[in-house]
């Protein structure tokens, strides 16, 4: 039998592999820590979702939650940006410190203009639930029973896997052009559906001494050659600092106007990097921080605009 931490460990394991290899950055950052005998942590992992009708998955965040949840996470906190029409929650192991929160945001496209919510919605429509069948049972008999006999757990592993990618067919060049004049999260999101949008480093556990900080720690990553966020976000001592990488650009297969399918060279992900601190509460009791800053999230979520 495999217990739900440990499924979930080898899920963890199994998306990070695979960003590493489409985030080059996130392994060069990694080859660095560990060659100076440090620890490898990440603070926490992001999805993008659409709050809409997307075919046979499940909208927005519950597509997501419904996996989180099953594993074991717990919904912590929401967040709100409205500017940008975005929502978002935030998801913490309640035992394990050493798995990434997660942090889903869905794009609530009801508030688009009516031309780019008619492009979302026809480019979404055909979505195929990637968890039908045989996995959405073992997820429902894993949130259920908390583990599963080896065999189980090994096909749910792999198609959770597969189910975070694109469920729906690549859209049209077209649309991706229309749609990003208004939302790039949205032309993101069309690209590359569920897939991961980052991983963040958790600077206070990564135990290198000259890269005590996220200062020296961007500035190792700059000298090694790796293109960076200029700036940090939050003052130094304060709950918690963000920055990041530029993102990577890859080829994203998309329809032509001939009907043919082409390739389209648009951002995927960056690797973030976090450090946390205490707060202080009214009752003069220090409190780690483990939560999350809209401004902050905000300015991160335009390290994928092009």
């Amino acid at each position: 039998m495999k217990s739900q931490e440990i499924i979930t460990q080898e899920l963890m394991s199994k998306l990070w592999q695979n960003y590493c290899q489409r985030v080059t950055y996130a392994q060069q950052y990694a080859d660095m820590v560990l060659a100076k005998g440090g620890n490898v942590v990440n603070d926490h992992c992001a999805f993008r979702t659409f709050n809409t009708l997307t075919g046979a998955q499940k909208s927005g965040i519950e597509a997501i939650s419904e996996v989180l949840e099953s594993l074991g996470y717990e919904k912590i906190a929401p967040y709100s940006f409205p500017s940008k029409h975005l929502n978002s929650f935030h998801y913490q192991h309640p035992t394990n410190i050493n798995f990434p929160k997660f942090f889903v945001t869905q794009l609530e496209v009801s508030e688009l203009s009516e031309t780019t919510q008619e492009l979302i919605n026809e480019a979404v429509a055909n979505a195929v639930d990637l968890l039908a069948g045989e996995p959405r049972i073992l997820l429902a008999k894993l949130a259920e029973q908390k583990a599963l006999a080896d065999t189980q757990a090994n096909i749910l592993v792999n198609a959770l896997v597969k189910f975070f990618a694109r469920p729906w067919s690549p859209a049209k060049r077209s649309t991706i052009l229309a749609v990003n004049q208004e939302s790039q999260f949205a032309a993101w999101t069309l690209l590359h559906g569920n897939a991961v949008n980052h991983f963040t480093a958790y600077i206070n556990h990564q135990h290198v001494p000259e890269w005590n900080d996220i200062e020296s720690t961007m500035k190792a990553l700059e000298n090694a050659g790796v293109p960076i966020k200029p700036a940090i976000e939050g003052a130094k001592g304060s709950k918690l600092r963000q920055s990041s990488t530029q993102a990577i650009d890859e080829p994203c297969p998309v329809i032509e106007a001939d009907g043919s399918e082409g390739s389209l060279l648009w951002s995927y992900a960056y690797y973030e990097l976090a450090e946390r601190n205490y707060i202080q509460q009214e009752d003069g009791q220090s409190v780690w921080f483990d939560g999350f800053l809209g401004e902050q999230a905000t300015n991160l979520f335009e390290m994928t605009k092009r």
